[in-house]
């Protein structure tokens, strides 16, 4: 009975306070903070010795030069890409192409309803054949007024009049061939052609949809000249030149690929400071048109680094260490690097120029 009178004078918050601060007390010593004779402090730090490896490689750091490299956005382009639209306002009876396909240059990509075409065609042919009928009376009258006029049977009057009818005859049968002609290749425009050997890209139309000009019904393209085109900042394009190699990186492929600047427009963005550069990239499997890449470039003078391979760096989870000789032993130092250069890697911290590392630094530790 007295237990039961002390416990329930102590205060309420005592005991989950008590029971708070001794978990606390369990994880400073867990954690090591607590109770450890030693603490390891941050930053480099050399591990226990190693011999070196029979046959072991190894490289003495030094500082190289190397550009400061930077990426531009950019995305792929066919050098031939085009939107396929009618010239002519009709209605669209027939799209038997869709994307992905591949024609070659004269294949049909679209039918339009040629109705009102054949139509004026045809107002245009029997125009045509009037015309020439009446080219051909007056023709002929024309020969018989020179004759008479000739024997002196006609008077200049007659002879006149009948000379300038005969004129505007056969300038009215040209005039109706030339309409004649026009509607015949207007009639013509009522099917669409590849104009060379590519891919269809999108189709932006469907069969019943009105076709009107400057309103593409397909995209098309040549799948086997592509370039990526970025936009660069304006002091930067003032390095950039013609034919010059650069580096393309591909995410979609995983692949960086060895281009050459190909085109250089001359105008400047007023408003983003920026310049249109355009590489050629190499033929590439699975390279596209449309896909996003980034345009590796360097717009300021080169600096001093300190390069190592990145074979030589091993990487325990967010660790980044390197094997150091010293004497006829291994030691492994932790480093942090920054920018990659090729196989290569910038060393931020943790090595000094003239170290010697082995360069396969994968050994077990």
């Amino acid at each position: 009975m007295t237990n039961h009178l002390t416990t329930s004078k102590l205060p309420k918050w005592l005991i989950p306070t008590a029971s708070i601060s001794a978990l606390l007390l369990v994880i400073l010593f867990a954690l090591g903070i607590l109770g450890g004779e030693s603490k390891t402090e941050p930053g480099t730090t050399a591990i226990g010795g190693q011999t070196i490896p029979a046959g072991a490689q190894t490289l003495k750091v030094g500082s190289q030069s190397a550009t400061n490299a930077m990426s531009w956005q950019g995305t792929v382009h066919s050098r031939l890409a085009v939107k396929i639209a009618p010239k002519l306002n009709a209605r669209i009876v027939e799209i038997p192409v869709h994307p992905g396909d591949r024609l070659k240059k004269g294949d049909v990509i679209a039918k339009l309803d040629d109705r009102d075409l054949r139509a004026a065609y045809n107002a245009a042919s029997a125009a045509q054949a009037a015309a020439q009928a009446q080219a051909a009376q007056a023709n002929a009258e024309e020969k018989r007024i020179i004759d008479l006029y000739d024997k002196q049977a006609a008077t200049r009057q007659n002879y006149d009049a009948v000379l300038a009818q005969a004129q505007a005859a056969r300038a009215m049968a040209n005039q109706a061939a030339s309409s004649a002609q026009q509607s015949k290749v207007m009639l013509g425009e009522n099917v669409l052609y590849a104009p060379f050997d590519g891919v269809v890209g999108e189709r932006l139309q469907e069969p019943g949809d009105m076709g009107m000009p400057n309103q593409a019904i397909v995209g098309f393209h040549k799948p086997d000249d592509l370039r990526l085109e970025a936009a660069i900042a304006s002091h930067c394009a003032a390095g950039v030149k013609l034919g010059m190699p650069v580096t393309v990186r591909i995410d979609a492929i995983h692949q960086s690929l060895n281009g050459t600047v190909d085109e250089i427009t001359p105008e400047i963005d007023p408003q983003t400071r920026s310049q249109q550069i355009k590489v050629k990239l190499p033929p590439t499997d699975g390279l596209q048109h449309g896909q996003f890449g980034w345009l590796e470039l360097g717009c300021q003078a080169k600096q001093q680094a300190l390069l190592i391979p990145a074979s030589a760096i091993v990487n325990y989870g967010q660790l980044q260490t390197v094997k150091v000789v010293e004497g006829q032993q291994l030691h492994t130092l932790h480093i942090r690097t920054g920018k990659r250069y090729g196989d290569q890697l910038e060393v931020l911290s943790g090595l000094r120029e003239g170290e010697t590392i082995l360069i396969d630094g994968g050994l077990k530790p």
